[in-house]
């Protein structure tokens, strides 16, 4: 369905984004993946890409949170490839903490990671899109985008902003052939919340199976987590052409979460 396209996935060297390169991948796209880890374990990825679709696979360290390093990001893309078909804003960090003991650091870098650095990455892909009249830009969400937790101000003040800002875009981008989407999903099943389960076992004195069902997944009705390849089918079918007429649209998939 991609083939001859390029897709640029941010923050992909693991969990969500790294099913989003995956699946895009699977589907004739090349990619350039990006994000912070061990160096031989993302070569090993980019290279099992390679092997494993047949695509091509180039790897940006852009930092999230300089400016010129996202647009350098962009248009090596572009230039590495011919032309950036795709974007996927994906990176981001969290931080739980009380409003009056936030670290005013923390706040900035959440707000930097995880919102400014998709309006940079859009502001440098928009004009290649625009000249080529086709392009699908969708960013990670959350639920948080939708409906707030405390402890969380920048992550779920970052989020709300990452649904204004897709809606704002797609009312821009409508007439030349680029869509522009974000996708809600409530907890996903990563490595990444894998490992907050023991120290939450020993803090909350649970097993496994209870700090599952009532402190992750104390908010999803289905109490079921979503899964990473899950995701990643919906960013698939929202670069599809049967997608096209979906524009500026805040996509849940978050087993009931936002419902109540």
């Amino acid at each position: 369905m991609l083939k001859g396209k390029t897709a640029l996935i941010t923050g992909s060297t693991s969990g969500i984004g790294r099913g989003y390169a995956r699946a895009l991948a699977a589907q004739g796209a090349n990619v350039t993946i990006n994000g912070f880890g061990d160096a031989a374990a993302i070569e090993k990825e980019r290279v099992g890409i390679e092997k494993e679709f047949g695509v091509r696979a180039f790897y940006s360290p852009a930092d999230m949170t300089k400016p010129a390093e996202i647009a350098d990001m962009v248009h090596t893309t572009e230039k590495t490839f011919g032309s950036l078909d795709v974007l996927i804003n994906n990176a981001g960090i969290q931080f739980v903490s009380p409003i009056e003991e936030f670290p005013i650091e923390k706040w900035d870098q959440i707000i930097a990671i995880n919102l400014s650095s998709a309006f940079h990455a859009i502001r440098a892909a928009v004009p290649g899109m625009k000249a080529r009249k086709w392009g699908r830009i969708i960013s990670t969400a959350s639920a948080h985008s939708l409906v707030a937790s405390p402890f969380k101000a920048a992550y779920v003040s970052a989020k709300h902003g990452i649904a204004g800002l897709t809606k704002t875009v797609a009312l821009e981008l409508a007439t030349f052939g680029i869509t522009v989407n974000c996708i809600s999903p409530g907890y996903v099943w990563t490595p990444l919340v894998e490992k907050q389960i023991p120290d939450t076992m020993k803090a909350r004195n649970m097993t496994e199976e209870q700090v599952k069902r009532d402190v992750l997944l104390a908010a999803q009705p289905t109490k079921e987590f979503v899964t990473v390849e899950e995701v990643a089918a919906l960013a698939v079918y929202l670069c599809s052409d049967s997608a096209k007429a979906i524009t500026g649209a805040n996509l849940s998939i978050d087993g009931g979460w936002t419902a109540e």
